[in-house]
């Protein structure tokens, strides 16, 4: 796929492990390692408020998964050739009623873990599903926040750096990055558990149109550095996407923004698209992820962990 191609030897060859043009080249004959992915729970006991529910079968077809009871990361460890020490969680869209789980979930955290990212995809609650009881605001994103916290706290046994922990949400997954990123946190914890103590910010976000949710963003000043994505076609998504940058550049919180002047929403990485532009827009994520030295593997982000951990207190 030419996209994921061009975004793979651009990141490749700025990844702090070494790399060469010789090293690795996107047209390379030779095989990648096979990835070997895992899957974590995120409460082993039960999410808050789903507990009798958790024992029922996610359903998948097509693209798509629901009946999401049991919240979970599916990890994708970084190319042990590439590694860089970042990682990324993964959250799709699909509305709040089911999730995207091909084109913005496994399609996305593959060339990521190829490149040296140890990426995760998250499964969360849905709340607009019919029968739903859950909500955006205390269930999807407490998910959300939750993995955030168990990647930081596991970080080592990946070889993540516990500073260059980010988030990649589309549409309805990108609002959840808002409520967890842009806005402050609950005020406390349902759970209680160590992990709660864990913080739960991001240290940089990434948002592919996301959606309207949480906004206006109520903790900007606080907000980790941002890259915005979205079609001026998309009448769902366009508007907020602007609104956030304006938020984030107006508290002088480091954003890009691109606004792609054909394309509608759901360009994805741009793998099917006929635009030039939209096909290209993963390498000026690239170019953003490297400028940032969130790539870096020498990069020390950020504040020590023990300052961290008091942070973000909440679920």
């Amino acid at each position: 796929m030419r996209t994921l191609g061009l975004l793979a030897g651009a990141l490749a060859l700025l990844c702090g492990t070494g790399a060469t043009a010789q090293d690795y080249h996107p047209d390379s004959r030779a095989p990648a390692p096979a990835v070997v992915t895992k899957t974590i729970k995120l409460w082993p006991n039960g999410a808050p408020g789903s507990e009798r529910r958790r024992a029922e079968p996610e359903q998948a077809a097509d693209y798509w998964i629901k009946n999401i009871h049991d919240p979970s990361l599916t990890v994708y460890p970084a190319d042990p050739r590439h590694a860089n020490g970042a990682a990324v969680i993964v959250v799709p869209g699909g509305g709040h009623r089911l999730l995207v789980w091909t084109t913005e979930g496994i399609a996305t955290a593959q060339p990521l873990a190829r490149l040296g990212v140890t990426t995760f995809v998250l499964k969360y609650r849905l709340a607009r599903e019919e029968g739903s009881t859950y909500s955006i605001e205390n269930d999807a994103a407490s998910d959300l926040r939750r993995a955030i916290r168990w990647v930081r706290a596991h970080a080592a046994e990946y070889g993540v750096d516990p500073h260059r922990i980010g988030v990649m949400g589309y549409s309805a997954g990108g609002e959840l990055v808002t409520l967890v990123a842009d806005n402050p946190p609950p005020a406390a914890s349902r759970t209680g558990d160590a992990l709660d103590r864990v913080d739960a910010r991001p240290d940089f976000q990434i948002l592919v149109f996301p959606g309207p949710l949480g906004l206006p963003a109520k903790a900007v000043a606080g907000a980790p550095p941002a890259f915005l994505t979205a079609g001026s076609l998309d009448a769902c998504c366009a508007t907020p996407t602007v609104t956030l940058f304006e938020q984030l550049r107006g508290a002088k919180v480091p954003a890009e923004l691109h606004m792609y002047s054909h394309a509608d929403h759901a360009f994805n990485l741009g793998e099917t698209s006929t635009l030039l532009s939209v096909a290209h827009w993963p390498d000026r994520l690239g170019d953003w992820l490297a400028d940032g030295g969130w790539l870096d593997s020498g990069s020390r982000r950020g504040a020590a962990p023990a300052a961290r951990s008091a942070g973000s207190a909440g679920n």
